[in-house]
């Protein structure tokens, strides 16, 4: 799944899509680990959280792209980069999802989705979003999350 879409701000929440009486937050903690992360165009440079930073094989939770997307499935690199290239220089909503691949064979399907703006100057504007990290076990591999 690749998808890159114009962002429209002017769209209003789903009613209820932040209602805690749901208790939506324990189901995605019970089904996935999920981290947000953001990106500053002036720097070059992708903030990552602690999880995010160790489930990409990365030592520190600041990166450029090209490390960031080193340990994903090589079928999915090119089309990720061109993702990201697309929103850094349109204002957009986009997501995908592809498989992370440890140096040791774990194998960790990621989902991202995210968004860009203040792009209105040269050099400006920046991404969030977030990781999705489901705790299901790949068919044939080990996964890198477990239940806690």
């Amino acid at each position: 799944m690749f998808k890159i879409a114009k962002a429209n701000a002017a769209v209003p929440l789903m009613t209820g899509s932040l209602n805690d009486n749901h208790q939506n937050h324990q189901m995605l903690a019970q089904l996935s680990v999920s981290e947000s992360w953001t990106g500053d165009f002036s720097s070059g440079l992708i903030r990552l959280g602690k999880w995010s930073a160790m489930l990409h094989g990365l030592s520190a939770e600041e990166c450029g792209l090209l490390n960031l997307i080193r340990c994903y499935d090589t079928k999915d690199r090119a089309r990720v980069l061109e993702l990201f290239e697309q929103a850094a220089t349109h204002c957009s909503s986009f997501c995908f999802s592809t498989t992370i691949i440890m140096p040791n064979g774990l194998r960790q399907p990621l989902f991202c989705m995210g968004e860009s703006n203040g792009l209105e100057e040269k050099y400006s504007g920046c991404m969030t979003g977030v990781f999705i990290f489901p705790r299901f076990k790949l068919e044939g591999a080990r996964q890198i999350t477990g239940r806690r």
